[in-house]
């Protein structure tokens, strides 16, 4: 329990008997658990201390994205925190709409409170790894690209690009390769998130493109792998 003790969890729920029945479960598990019946509440917690993860409903009262809209705020303050979408919208442009924003699971009512609880420490095992470490620092380099896998920064050309977490994980998983093809249902995984679609890994990298151009306009080392996926080739 030392463990899960240290760890601040937030739940936006706007039904109070589900907010209870997650807030005891993971209480029960030794977290400390803020709960929150809506977006309001929410972002005024946030302003006075910032979770290490956020499980949030998608649709709260009237306002039918209020939990797209509050992780677009937490990851505004904090781009690595875990977010967690547990919601009865389980449309696939939903989805698609959560995974976009970066969430790092997107899960449908109604769910075992076990699975829940299980889903959390497996999340919170992944963050540690990555982002808790206390082993030097290990580089990536690979031609004018240099990856720090403690920091999880990226260099293009020795100018910092900013990337999301699961950006960061895409190029990691490139570069360690060059040259080899990736498919797509190889990279699903390395976005560490339950539901992966192929137009989800193909905004990734439009976006990863974008961030790249910005520093440099011939920037063209992630190519497309007709039929199959990408691979890094520069």
């Amino acid at each position: 329990m030392t463990d899960t003790m240290n760890r601040k969890i937030a739940i936006v729920e706007d039904d109070p008997d589900q907010r209870e029945n997650y807030t005891d479960a993971l209480r029960r598990q030794g977290y400390t658990i803020r709960a929150y019946g809506s977006k309001e509440e929410a972002l005024l917690g946030f302003e006075e201390d910032l979770p290490d993860l956020a499980i949030l409903d998608v649709m709260l009262g009237k306002n039918h994205d209020a939990g797209f809209e509050i992780c677009t705020e937490l990851h505004r303050q904090h781009p690595t925190i875990p977010v967690i979408f547990l919601t009865a919208r389980d449309s696939e442009i939903d989805r698609v709409e959560g995974l976009r924003l970066e969430a790092w699971d997107y899960l449908i009512k109604p769910i075992t409170l076990d699975y829940l609880t299980v889903r959390v420490s497996s999340l919170f095992s992944i963050e540690k790894r990555l982002t808790h470490s206390n082993t030097p620092s290990s580089e990536i380099i690979c031609g004018h690209l240099t990856l720090n896998e403690t920091a999880l920064s990226v260099h293009w050309r020795g100018k910092p690009i900013e990337l999301t977490l699961t950006e960061f994980w895409l190029i990691e998983a490139l570069a360690q390769s060059p040259g080899e093809a990736f498919s797509y249902e190889s990279l699903m995984p390395v976005t560490r998130q339950t539901i992966v679609e192929k137009n989800t890994i193909n905004g990734h990298i439009r976006r990863i493109r974008i961030k790249f151009k910005r520093i440099d306009p011939d920037f063209n080392c992630i190519r497309n792998v007709f039929g199959v996926g990408y691979r890094w080739d520069c």
